[in-house]
């Protein structure tokens, strides 16, 4: 282990994230009903541009009028790289209520994006004395983003979440598909005649677990298109668990349930967790470093790995 500590993530439920248009406030009760535990508003890609100040308005109401229970509230402003991401930010800061907790930022390409929301953010906490500081999640939607991942990662101390947006990183990187997250047709290996999918996805979500890990940050990931398919949903979900990853995105209230139940630790894992725990006390009271649990050698290393699940658990359950 280094010597510098790995920072822990914030302490937070963080299985499914729920997106909705700000332009459509009739939804909003319906999803601070919902079983997720981060509700995203939307000011940015789902909102056509003559209906972006209308939906900042309908958000802004609806932050302080809807009671949103213990979730994560969050609102996914617009890029920098438009007219419109000042004035979210501005009107979010300054005419919302304290129940706002989060800021997504969308198509974050280095450090510097981070420290300009950040000084705008600061300047206006300042200004009209909240005292609620608004942390930020960033997605990584293209070349730049992944390639500077680690320093977006430690860019601000209110950086609390990233995911990767698989449509436009699509985009940025040239790759040839339409599909937004999942397995694609053309990405596979040949073996004995019989063709094998692999995740395309695999390497840039590493990238992203990597950098969150490392400066305290909330790896997730982000959406998957075909809402028509369940399976495809769950293998992308497990997959991302299996990575490192805490939660996913909901883009329709079906994939709610299926999000909460791959990111929740089951009875057995749980059960299993605990007895290698158990199992490693009673090697140390014995002074012994390591011991054998059914049929496997587990050590330190183990209980570090069963410590995740446990401490996990106890969050969702909390």
């Amino acid at each position: 282990m280094s010597f510098r500590i790995q920072p822990a993530a914030p302490a937070r439920p963080n299985r499914c994230q729920l997106f909705g248009p700000g332009s459509r406030p009739a939804i909003f009760e319906k999803m601070a009903a919902s079983a997720a535990d981060v509700i995203n508003l939307d000011l940015e890609d789902s909102v056509a541009p003559d209906d972006k100040a209308a939906a900042r308005k309908n958000i802004i109401e609806a932050i302080g009028d809807v009671d949103w229970g213990n979730k994560t509230l969050s609102v996914r402003i617009n890029g920098l790289d438009t007219p419109y991401w000042y004035r979210d930010v501005v009107d979010l800061l300054e005419q919302a209520s304290d129940r706002l907790d989060q800021i997504m930022i969308p198509k974050v390409g280095c450090a510097g994006d981070i420290y300009a929301v950040d000084a705008l953010v600061t300047a206006i906490e300042r200004a009209k004395g909240r005292t609620k500081p608004i942390s930020f999640e960033v997605i990584i939607e293209s070349a730049a983003g992944i390639a500077h991942v680690e320093e977006i990662a430690a860019a601000s101390p209110r950086m609390e979440a990233m995911s990767l947006g698989a449509a436009d990183f699509a985009a940025s990187m040239g790759m040839q598909t339409t599909g937004i997250g999942g397995t694609q047709e053309n990405y596979y290996m040949i073996r004995e005649g019989v063709k094998h999918w692999s995740d395309p996805w695999h390497w840039a979500q590493a990238a992203i677990v990597a950098a969150c890990r490392t400066h305290g940050v909330l790896p997730v990931d982000g959406p998957f298109g075909d809402f028509s398919d369940d399976d495809g949903y769950v293998a992308q979900a497990r997959r991302s668990a299996t990575l490192g990853m805490v939660g996913k995105w909901a883009i329709h209230p079906k994939q709610i349930a299926l999000a909460n139940e791959v990111f929740t630790p089951s009875e057995a894992a749980v059960a299993e967790a605990k007895e290698i725990l158990a199992a490693m006390e009673k090697a140390k009271a014995e002074g012994a470093g390591a011991t054998v649990y059914k049929g496997r050698l587990v050590d330190i290393a183990s209980i570090k790995q069963a410590e995740v699940i446990v401490k996990q658990a106890e969050l969702i359950a909390g």
